[in-house]
Formats: C-alpha cells, structure tokens, sequence
C-alpha cells in the first residue's frame, strides 16, 4: 500500500509516514557501516591501513561515525522513541547533510586509493560496498519532502524553522552541557591527533565534521545548545577549560600537545584584535607588532645570554608585566597620533606600523643600529620557564600520565586564556564596552550622544596591544627564541597580521568563542595539510570569499551583526548566542 507524503512549507514539522524512502535510507546507513569491517584496500601503503577485516581503521573509522549519525537520523523517520531531540522539527535537510558527510568520506577515500596507488584495481570489495551503500541514503534524502518547495537548491541551504523547545530542568541542562563538551573534546582530540603524513584521514575528518555540524546546524540543536549554555554561562566556560586541561592526559605525542600550545596563543592574540576589530570597528592591519614587542620585551629581560641584557633574569611575572607594559607603550604611542583617522586611512597607517616594527627589530643589529635585537638572528636560547619551583621545560608524571614540556606550557596559556576571557567580557560589558559598540556602529551618532570618541578607542588600542604583549611573553619562552620573521602581515606561518585578521571575521567578530574557534581552525589545518603550505593564502582567500557570501556573520554569529548582514525574514531562525558571545546587547539597546 503506498502513502502519500504531505509537502509542507518551512513552517511546522512535516508528518513522514514510513514509506519506501526511509527504509532506503536505513539500509544505505547499515550498509555504510557494515563496509567498515571489510577491506577496502589490499595495501598498507595507504594511511590507516584500511585492509583488515572486522577491524575499521583510519577513514573507515570517521565513514562508521557518519553512517551511525546517518542511521541515528534515519530513525528519526519512524517516531523512536528517545530520538525526538536529534530532529524535533522532522525537517529533512538534516537527514541529507547527515547523508552527505558518509557519502563524501566514502567515495573521497575511493578517490584517493585510487589517485595514491595508481588505479581502481586496488580498491578491495569492502570500498565497492562502502561507496553504493553511501550513496542510498542520499538518494532517499532527497526523494523526501522538499524543505521549502519551489526553492531549489537555495531550499536545502535555508535552515528551517524549529519548534519551540520544551523547558529543561536545570540538572537536565547541565548535564546537556557536559555531554556536549565531552563530545566537542572528543572530536578534537581525534583530529589533532591524526598524523602529518595521513592528510588523506584529516580531510576525510573535515568532510565529515563539516557536514555533520552543517546538519546539527539546520536540525537546530547547536542554537538549543547555545540558549542552555547562556543559562549555565559560568559552568559551560568552566567545563571547556577543564576540557582543554584534561587534554593533553589524551595524548602520546607532546608535538600534539605542542600544537594546541600554539593554537592557544595564537586565539589569544585574536581574542585581543577582536576588542579592536569586533567591538570597537577598527580595522587594525598591523596588530601581530604588540605580539613582536611582548615578546621581545620579554626575552631581553629573562636571561637570555644573547640578550642585550644579559645579566638581567626577571622571574616569570615580572617578565610579563614588563611584555605587557612594552605593547601598551606602543599601542598608545602608535594610536595617539593614528585613531583620529578612519577606515581604510587607519588601516594602511596601521599596516605601515606593522612593517616598521619588522623592519626595525631587523636592523637593531649592531651594523644597521644599535645591537638590541641581533637583527635577523633574533634573540635565542630563552630559558624555560620556573614558576614556584616547577621547571615547565623537563617532564613531570602525575598520576601515572608524564607531561612534556609543551603539555606543562599548555596549561599556563589554559591560564593566560582564561585571562584574557576574563577581561575581554568584562570589559566589554562595562559601560566603556557599550561605548566600543556604540562607536562600531555610528561614531558620529555616538560622539553627538557625548562619548569621547578618541579616547575610547585609544583605551581599545591599548588594551588589545597589552592582551597581545602578554601571549607574546609566553609565545617566547615556548619557542626558546625570538625573530623578526613572524611578524608580518601575510606570508609567514600564524600568527600573522592577515592570519589573525581571518580568524576574527572566520570565527564571529564581537565574541568571544569565534576567534577561539577561527584560530583553532586556522592553525590547524595548515599544520595537518602539508601540501598546502604553498598555496595556504588561496584556499583561506577562498574560504573568507565562501563565508562573506554565504554567512558574513562568520561561524559563531553575534546576534547584531547578523541581523546587520541579513535582510529581514532572511532568517528564518535567529541565532541564540550566550551572554558572553554577545557581550553588552542589551545593556547597549537596540
């Protein structure tokens, strides 16, 4: 007997009777997941040794978690009971985008053992079954109902309308929060911790993270998680640091542990440009300079025997006082006679201040100038760091796990970054803060209303400057050395001017997790995919020319600056930031 399927507008969950379509869907997923547990490949050339039977390896393993996402979805089809939550509006755009994280693993894993190993005749049953049994579920998404009829395609990438979610106890919540940091961890750490060399496994795990998150998206659970968190604002921020501390215990490899040191400074150093870029509006092309004079600052002053004071061996604190205190000088030095200036005038005397700061540490050699910064040989041989008595450069063992050095500089940025947080939200949401937004949106407005337009932004420059100098202090010691080659606007490894500009407006500017997550995906990508080294400012360029046509907001949006960059009833869903995401809205009013 065949049952009519209802079509229905964005408005209201659509009923889907059990038809045809969700049992291909449903076997489609079980067929992907099966496929795992037989061999794709008849070689271990290829990374993750995708060739023993009942064992899923490598990219079998991330195709086995996009076909159990596919099949958790696919229930949703038939009522089950539990899986309400997965898709409460029963909208299909999930289920295809679901659908599409297995089926781009599948056959992008096909293509590269084909590609890699120099033919089709290497591909073994298992990848045969993998890439017809990934391509069903596809299939039977799109045969269901339309998410918004006569749209097309555009359809598909509209996020739906939701209904409204029930009320949660508060234990519910929290527990909600815990599961979802638990879960974000995981995910990280498996990423971070694929091998160099396996770019193939790193991107079939972008593929699968994008489209998963994509439907997590149009399902509605990241805005849901996203109002819980803003109720448990304090217990979410303390659960994603002791996530991040409880990082580096996951690892073999301290290299790893490494990465997520540099990826911390260099979200840092973007959390500073955001009270500049974000909140204030200033567009600041040379900001990695404050990051250079924080760190020079420091590595003069901490014992250094190449150090132009050499004899001089400041303990960590004073260190970074005194890094704190250079960038601020400078930042006021540099923005009192510039922040008169607006738009692209400020920008370009701020590129110029950022080249000169370079060029500067580069002939400070002795030859060139006086002998301060040994020029292009930099300040080298910084000593580790010794807080309290406890050596961060020698490994330690704490219940049964040793720390490495970089795992012992990882949790002092834990505290560097929960710093910065800190003084990033409050600042924000002080009255000088509502005064930065208020300047971003119309400074003659707000000059008119009495702000000191000037003066606000100077404390602007200046603070962002000193947040910057203090990741510098640390950035030194974690690098032993210091050199002027990092601190240009573009073409060098992040931190760079350009790198930190992207991973402001990538992540969400005027918040506090989109730089966080605009640098870790920054950083982190470059570090996996060595191929593209080269040609790392094209696929970025073409990343940012992707997001300001699809989503300007950036990832995380701040609810103001996405009702700016969208016309009204563009979206059909408005976004649920937390209370530190969108600092001061509405203290600041509409």
């Amino acid at each position: 007997m065949t049952h009519n399927t209802t079509h229905t507008t964005t408005r209201g969950p659509i009923p889907l009777p059990r038809t045809a379509t969700h049992l291909l869907i449903t076997i489609g997923a079980l067929g992907t997941i099966a496929s795992t547990f037989l061999s794709w490949t008849w070689t271990s050339q290829f990374p993750g040794d995708l060739t023993v039977y009942g064992y899923p390896a490598g990219l079998q393993i991330i195709a086995l978690t996009a076909g159990a996402l596919t099949l958790l979805h696919s229930l949703t089809l038939y009522n089950t009971p539990g899986l309400h939550w997965l898709n409460p509006g029963k909208n299909t755009t999930p289920i295809l985008l679901t659908a599409l994280s297995a089926f781009t693993v599948c056959w992008f894993t096909a293509i590269a053992i084909a590609v890699d190993l120099g033919g089709l005749v290497n591909l073994e049953p298992g990848a045969y079954t993998a890439l017809i049994t990934s391509t069903l579920p596809v299939i039977g998404a799109l045969a269901l109902p339309h998410p918004n009829p006569g749209t097309g395609i555009r359809g598909y990438l509209t996020k739906p309308d939701q209904p409204h979610p029930k009320t949660t106890n508060p234990i519910t919540e929290r527990a909600i929060i815990t599961a979802a940091t638990a879960l974000a961890l995981t995910v990280f750490t498996y990423g971070i911790g694929i091998d160099n060399d396996a770019s193939e496994t790193f991107i079939g795990y972008l593929l699968a993270v994008v489209f998963a998150a994509w439907g997590l998206v149009h399902a509605g659970l990241l805005d849901r998680y996203a109002t819980i968190s803003a109720h448990h604002k304090g217990f979410a921020a303390t659960l994603a640091f002791i996530a991040a501390a409880i990082f580096p215990f996951t690892q073999n490899d301290d290299h790893n542990a490494n990465i997520g040191v540099n990826i911390l400074i260099f979200a840092t150093v973007a959390l500073g440009l955001n009270i500049v870029v974000g909140l204030t509006g200033l567009l600041d092309l040379g900001y990695v300079a404050f990051l250079g004079v924080g760190a020079y600052a420091a590595a003069l002053v901490s014992g250094s025997e190449y150090s132009r004071f050499s004899g001089v061996h400041f303990p960590f604190w004073a260190a970074a006082l005194t890094g704190m205190a250079a960038s601020l000088v400078f930042g006021v030095l540099i923005g009192a006679p510039t922040l008169r200036l607006r738009g692209d005038y400020l920008a370009i005397v701020t590129l110029g201040f950022g080249e000169i700061f370079r060029i500067a540490v580069n002939n400070l050699d002795g030859d060139s100038g006086p002998d301060i910064t040994r020029g292009p040989n930099g300040i080298t041989q910084i000593p580790d760091l010794n807080i309290f008595g406890f050596n961060l450069g020698q490994p330690h063992d704490l219940g049964g796990f040793t720390l490495g050095r970089f795992a012992n500089y990882l949790f002092l940025m834990l505290v560097v970054t929960a710093i910065v947080v800190i003084v990033f939200t409050r600042a924000a949401d002080s009255r000088i803060g509502r005064s930065w937004i208020a300047i971003r949106e119309d400074e003659t407005a707000a000059t008119a209303m009495g702000i000191n337009g000037f003066r606000v932004k100077l404390i602007a420059f200046a603070l962002g400057a000193s947040l910057a100098g203090l990741a510098g202090t640390v950035m030194a010691h974690v690098n032993y050395s210091v050199n002027p080659q990092p601190y240009q606007f573009a073409g060098a490894a992040p931190p760079n001017s350009a790198f930190l500009l992207a991973a402001v407006v990538l992540g969400g500017m005027g918040t506090v997790s989109g730089p966080l997550l605009g640098a870790s995906v920054l950083y982190l990508v470059p570090e996996k995919l060595q191929f593209l080294q080269n040609y790392e400012l094209l696929a970025f360029g073409i990343a940012l020319i992707l997001l300001m046509r699809f989503r300007p907001e950036g990832i995380i949006a701040n609810r103001r600056r996405q009702l700016e960059f969208h016309e009204t009833g563009q979206l059909d869903v408005p976004a649920q930031t937390t209370l530190a995401d969108e600092p001061a809205v509405n203290k600041a009013g509409a």
